[in-house]
């Protein structure tokens, strides 16, 4: 099949790529003319693990190129896939549907037999419907038919995630846009993935349902971790508990410095003000928002506190900036809101992070280390904020030999606490004895 991407950020990009891998005849169109030119160059604008190789590896073969211009191939195509950027709006957090509006008026005028829009963008409940009228408005006479296909996509295993998904959702009410989709995914059959077809509104509910539920299961155990520390208990151990209980699962049960990334900051604000709109107001949702920004904002004073209150002109090592490993994204991390209140401090902050190059656009007051080692090098604590793998297997004689007081915070709980302790390190965790 013949399928066009607009949008080459993270989801447009990795999806359109990943149908190409399908077999699929796939062209990913960017209005950023250098970010087009740097694909087409094997330069990738994202940092995902197995992306670099599979465009090579497409565009080879023929089945994947890249475009600035939709006209160019929107007439031939079968589908035409809006994944465009849906930021939080300023002040007030719905989704700015500005650039999925944009995209679908364009495509309007471009197509010409029957073809089936599909918003890949994460979108509140009723875009495809304002999606087709501006469609019939820009075009009367196009013969399209718009569907909802949210992705579930995570940084870091978007690939694996595309190729072998728990579920794909299609909503649609047309016959031949189903029979259209049921074609384009049927190689995931060989998976016995299951693929939901219900109605558009459903669709785009549950792609913010899921992102909602998820933020709430990483709150919660984030405040069972505060629980664990006042009464002597591990949440590590709690969180397998209740984890082996089917009904509940053991994924996202992490407890950590907060969420933070593309999709949960976002989503959560955008279906919070849906709900309130709709006079059904989403207090769930509101209080893992709520509590989600004032745990980051209250790191500073946790490190602050494991290196004995007062840390003006003391200088923080931080292993980690990314909101995850495998990633370059910084939107909303867990750093951003650390970073800077320790600089306010007073601290010296210098830090480290594989793919974190966007940090140094972000965060002011930082030097920015080559390497883990270098990162802890006179260091009076060691903050260890993102677990990349890397860092789960320091030399930890040769970091307490760089460092100038052997404090370890570890917010992630990738290490043992009988071991850094046996090191010789005064370790702090999250949710541990």
């Amino acid at each position: 099949m013949r399928v066009v991407m607009i949008g080459t950020g993270y989801v447009g990009l990795v999806s359109g790529v990943c149908f190409a891998e399908f077999g699929h005849t796939v062209t990913c169109v960017d209005k950023d003319e250098e970010k087009i030119s740097r694909l087409k160059a094997g330069v990738m604008p994202i940092y995902e693990p197995g992306l670099e190789s599979l465009v090579e590896r497409n565009v080879a073969q023929g089945r994947l190129c890249f475009e600035s211009e939709a006209s160019r191939v929107v007439a031939e195509a079968d589908a035409v896939f809006i994944a465009v950027g849906t930021p939080s709006r300023r002040g007030d957090g719905h989704a700015d549907l500005s650039y999925v509006y944009a995209a679908a008026e364009e495509v309007a005028g471009l197509v010409r037999d029957f073809t089936v829009i599909v918003t890949k963008s994460t979108v509140p409940v009723g875009t495809g419907d304002e999606i087709e009228a501006i469609v019939r408005r820009a075009c009367p006479t196009a013969d399209v038919s718009v569907v909802s296909n949210p992705e579930f996509l995570r940084e870091g295993s978007a690939i694996e995630d595309f190729k072998r998904p728990d579920r794909v959702v299609v909503g649609v009410a047309d016959e031949r846009a189903r029979a259209l989709m049921a074609e384009l995914y049927r190689p995931l059959n060989l998976n016995e993935t299951p693929i939901m077809f219900t109605d558009r509104r459903t669709s785009e509910l549950i792609k913010y349902a899921a992102n909602a539920f998820l933020a709430m299961k990483v709150t919660f155990i984030n405040e069972m971790a505060d629980l664990c520390e006042k009464v002597g208990a591990d949440v590590q151990q709690v969180a397998k508990g209740i984890g082996l209980d089917k009904r509940i699962g053991p994924k996202f049960l992490h407890a950590g410095p907060g969420y933070g990334g593309s999709c949960f900051p976002k989503d959560t604000l955008a279906l919070m003000r849906t709900a309130a709109d709709a006079g059904a107001p989403l207090q769930l949702v509101e209080a893992t928002v709520r509590v989600n920004e004032t745990r980051k904002r209250s790191m500073a004073d946790r490190i602050a506190a494991a290196m004995g209150g007062d840390i003006a002109g003391r200088t923080v090592g931080i292993l980690g900036l990314t909101f995850k490993p495998n990633t370059d994204d910084m939107r909303d991390a867990p750093a951003l809101d650390i970073v800077p209140a320790l600089v306010a401090l007073g601290a010296r902050v210098q830090a480290f992070d594989p793919e974190g190059h966007e940090a140094r656009q972000l965060l002011r007051d930082v030097t920015f280390a080559e390497g883990p080692y270098e990162a802890v090098e006179g260091a009076d604590a060691l903050v260890l904020l993102t677990e990349w793998d890397q860092f789960r297997a320091l030399d930890l004689d040769r970091v307490k030999a760089a460092m100038r007081r052997p404090v370890v915070v570890d917010l992630r709980n990738v290490y043992r606490p009988e071991e850094l302790r046996q090191r010789g390190f005064d370790y702090t965790s999250i949710g541990r004895p």
